[in-house]
């Protein structure tokens, strides 16, 4: 029988799209791309875990930066567009990502998603930006205000269930869309209402920003969770190292918030020690 554990690699979410001096508003940053296998096979082995980074927030007409890629094995999950400058002499698209973020004010396009992982941004409206995608949905074309974020998706594998990789809302005059998934996305900011708020649950976009002197919500980073059966019946033991281990329920549980090292230990080889008492 092979051995097999539950995998979630999600992607580091792209930060908001800047502006300067100028009533409208930059795009939403993307969420950060979602990958989940049920049953994937390991071997007794030390397995490399690269865990992306969240874009860092930006200010000025400046384009959101993308979030950083996170690998295990065969799969690789695409780090978030970053979202479009929002300045009406400066505006910009939405980068392409896991999920695209969304486009700077004066109708610039939404970044598009990578297949299987996420979702296109929505397009900016004159003074605002569209919202960035999520793994769950593309993000929202902008109205008259901020385009709303697109939804993450939900996932239990941690014990908890968790919206990963939400979108962030596009920046608006008058004001700014919401984050995907009831916030998980940051907010998008308001002409003269502050800066765009940060992605709040693992590889969730940031909001984009619209005023003067503040700055764009930052991406939330990434993270890499493995999950199999206490008792050895996946075929794998709980002598494997490597993140923080928890249990809950029936299942063990390695979560991986930086880069680090899964290492393996088959349960019909592991053989425990004996102490003579």
């Amino acid at each position: 029988m092979a051995a097999t554990v539950k995998v979630l690699v999600v992607a580091g979410g792209g930060s908001g799209g800047g502006n300067y001096g100028d009533n409208s508003g930059g795009g939403g940053g993307g969420g950060g791309g979602y990958l989940y296998d049920a049953a994937y096979v390991v071997t007794e082995q030390a397995y490399s875990v690269t865990v992306g980074t969240g874009g860092a927030a930006v200010s000025g007409n400046t384009q959101g930066n993308p979030g950083g890629n996170s690998v295990f094995g065969t799969m690789t999950a695409v780090g978030g567009g970053g979202g479009g400058i929002g300045n009406t002499n400066f505006s910009t698209a939405g980068s392409s990502g896991g999920s695209g973020g969304g486009g700077g004010a004066n109708s610039k396009t939404g970044g598009s998603g990578t297949g299987g992982q996420g979702n296109n941004g929505g397009n900016a409206a004159a003074t605002a930006g569209g919202g960035g995608g999520g793994s769950g949905g593309a993000g929202q074309n902008a109205p008259s205000d901020g385009g709303t974020g697109g939804a993450g998706t939900s996932n239990s594998i941690s014990g908890t269930a968790v919206i990963y990789s939400a979108g962030g809302g596009g920046a608006g005059y008058p004001s700014g869309g919401a984050g995907g998934s009831s916030g998980a996305g940051g907010h998008g900011g308001a002409q003269g209402g502050g800066s765009g708020g940060a992605g709040s649950t693992p590889g969730s976009g940031g909001g984009g920003v619209a005023s003067i002197g503040q700055s764009s919500g930052a991406g939330a980073n990434g993270i890499v969770i493995f999950s199999y059966a206490t008792d050895g019946s996946d075929g794998v033991s709980t002598a494997s190292t490597g993140g923080t281990v928890t249990t809950s329920g029936n299942q063990t549980i390695h979560t991986f918030t930086t880069s680090g090292t899964f290492t393996v230990v088959l349960a019909s080889t592991f053989t425990p020690k004996i102490v003579m008492v």
